[in-house]
């Protein structure tokens, strides 16, 4: 027997919660942007993944329109950095509604580095990065879909697997699950895809 939830009987903020505690787990773009007046910002999103491979786009999901919206509709740049376990409590310090005009680096205690080939700065304690220019923003309901083609990926060598690809337990990603619930790097199991 399952329960049904129409979103048409649960409010927004119900059938959010909802979503979140399903689609689970979801990794985490932290997000780095400047704004055209070169204030620096850092926030995550956990609705994000990869939009095409070629040309390579990824794409993440800003729930209203905030600081790393606004700044990356200036400047037409934005920085994916990986949300790691080691770096969950200032990732999670960095969804504060920080007013528009405050360092969001430095309020939460991250050193900005700069970046190879975007105006804005990516986080130095993340082991690796991704770079990109804006594709597009698509508004969606009350939400906007940030597509950004990639320009450079970053990659610290110390979490580099033998094929040059980051090995998944060096990088130590976290994730975002439902609630306050976060999910740590978990066990891994390699399974080859099927030849036919």
């Amino acid at each position: 027997m399952r329960t049904v939830f129409d979103p048409a009987d649960l409010s927004p903020g119900r059938f959010y919660g909802l979503l979140t505690a399903t689609i689970v787990p979801r990794p985490i773009a932290w997000v780095s942007t400047v704004s055209g007046d070169g204030v620096a910002n850092v926030a995550p999103y956990s609705f994000f993944t990869v939009a095409s491979t070629a040309p390579p786009v990824v794409q993440f999901t800003s729930v209203g329109r905030k600081d790393s919206l606004r700044n990356i509709e200036e400047t037409g740049e934005f920085v994916v950095n990986v949300a790691t376990v080691p770096l969950m409590e200032q990732v999670n310090a960095s969804s504060a509604n920080f007013p528009h005009e405050v360092d969001e680096f430095t309020e939460v205690g991250l050193q900005a580095e700069p970046s190879e080939r975007v105006r804005p700065p990516r986080v130095a304690q993340s082991p690796a990065s991704i770079e990109c220019t804006l594709r597009r923003v698509i508004e969606v309901g009350d939400s906007f879909v940030v597509m950004g083609d990639v320009v450079a990926v970053t990659v610290r060598r110390d979490v580099l697997a033998e094929d040059g690809a980051p090995d998944f337990a060096a990088l130590a990603p976290a994730s975002r699950l439902g609630r306050t619930e976060w999910g740590l790097t978990p066990q891994v199991r390699s399974l080859e895809r099927p030849t036919c």
